[in-house]
């Protein structure tokens, strides 16, 4: 979408402006978009959409513009949760939803590793980690059930125009520094309504030289500072992810690549990799974070490798890379639940599932797992340090449980020391 020299537009307008069919928008301003693509997944999605869509008598817009994924309660722990499946399963059945991932991974990790996410595109989520797909150039966020219904019924939604704070990245991240350590960085910094109900844009060297993965945890974790979106332009990176996973933006299909213009109106914020730290954050909030080492005295009894923050293919690498050839200290227990299927088949094809497994890891299931609060919870008492994106108390096991978040660097040479450490450290 091209913009006047008078009428210079961030990447956020720029999105916005297209899904509302108009050639700019101003900061502030109400707009009517259309909506590419919904996500609603076993929690969000039939058990809460269904009943008043029935109420209403209406039906689904646009099923080929919905994406239901089964990531939350499978497996099933209980009767309730058997329950909850077994009615999603049934009612995208009756809906005849053409977009089904039943129990193959998270769905902020599958959405895109099926094709279902390309620059330009307008989206949201019945989750409120949606922002994910920002990483890809799109305008995604989360919302609530009666959006959702919203959405499903007219394919459109309202948005008021966001500031934009662009984090910039100068420089390079040095091994076993992460995107994750960026991300719980800018959360210790600005808080988690650092970003309230804005749009924030990771850009710079360091931005640009992440891999996808890397950069949909940035974009997730948008959602710890409060942004309702955390955008990256699309770039050659993500155009080579795409191809990957069979989509090709078509050129003049309106989805290509926009980039937020320079003189545009936005807060800038500016951070150097190349002297970045591996990051924690101590319980109980993503906001507590300080440099690894102020932590070296803490000694986890679990280790959790998990979640769409820290279980994807290049995080499981990162683990495996300290882990290779040594074992997890005594009295510490190393979970791994890999974010998608199609990961873990990668990662059990180069090695590095055995790693984590001659290592001492427990493999667990593709889901959202302990770090939604299902499945494979934490004990009474335990002291956890996971690679999840949230440690509010009682999210993933009693109000007992100390969860200390970090990058899987750090969290697999946590668990090789039995005390919080510096991956750095091991690599060297």
């Amino acid at each position: 979408m091209s913009t006047t020299a008078l009428q210079p537009q961030t990447l956020a307008q720029k999105l916005i402006a297209r899904a509302a069919g108009r050639s700019h928008v101003a900061v502030g301003e109400v707009v009517t978009c259309k909506v590419d693509l919904a996500m609603f997944h076993d929690s969000s999605g039939p058990r809460r959409l269904k009943p008043m869509l029935d109420e209403l008598g209406a039906e689904i817009w646009d099923k080929n513009k919905v994406v239901l994924v089964l990531d939350h309660y499978v497996p099933a722990q209980d009767a309730d949760a058997q329950k909850i499946i077994q009615m999603t399963r049934d009612t995208a059945k009756q809906w005849k939803l053409p977009h089904v991932i039943d129990s193959e991974g998270i769905c902020h990790v599958v959405l895109p590793e099926r094709g279902h996410l390309k620059p330009g595109m307008f989206c949201v989520g019945g989750d409120s980690h949606s922002p994910t797909g920002g990483a890809f150039g799109c305008y995604m966020f989360g919302i609530g059930a009666t959006e959702m219904l919203g959405v499903c019924v007219t394919g459109q939604i309202w948005v008021q125009v966001p500031r934009t704070l662009r984090m910039h990245w100068s420089g390079r991240l040095r091994r076993g520094v992460s995107a994750k350590d960026m991300m719980l960085h800018m959360v210790g910094r600005f808080g988690m309504n650092g970003g309230q109900y804005q749009a924030v844009e990771f850009a710079g060297p360091a931005v640009q030289a992440l891999s996808m993965a890397e950069r949909m945890t940035l974009s997730n974790m948008s959602a710890e500072m409060g942004a309702q979106a955390g955008l990256i332009a699309a770039d050659e990176t993500t155009l080579n992810y795409l191809r990957g996973v069979g989509v090709e933006p078509a050129h003049g299909s309106g989805s290509e690549p926009c980039h937020t213009d320079e003189d545009a109106e936005f807060e800038q914020h500016s951070f150097d990799a190349s002297t970045l730290s591996p990051q924690v954050a101590a319980p109980h909030s993503p906001a507590n974070t300080r440099d690894v080492a102020d932590f070296s005295e803490v000694m986890p009894s679990i280790a959790y490798i998990g979640a769409c923050t820290g279980a994807k293919l290049e995080d499981l690498r990162a683990a495996a890379s300290v882990l290779k050839g040594q074992r997890v200290a005594s009295g510490v227990q190393l979970m791994v639940a890999p974010a998608s299927a199609r990961e873990q088949a990668q990662a059990t094809q180069e090695g590095v599932m055995q790693t984590l497994l001659d290592a001492g890891a427990t493999v667990l299931p593709n889901s959202c797992g302990a770090c939604a609060g299902y499945g494979a919870t934490f004990p009474e008492g335990a002291t956890v340090i996971s690679t999840t994106a949230r440690n509010f108390k009682g999210r993933m096991g009693p109000a007992s449980v100390n969860v200390y978040l970090a990058s899987p660097y750090t969290v697999a040479a946590s668990a090789l020391r039995g005390r919080i450490s510096d991956a750095r450290e091991v690599l060297a």
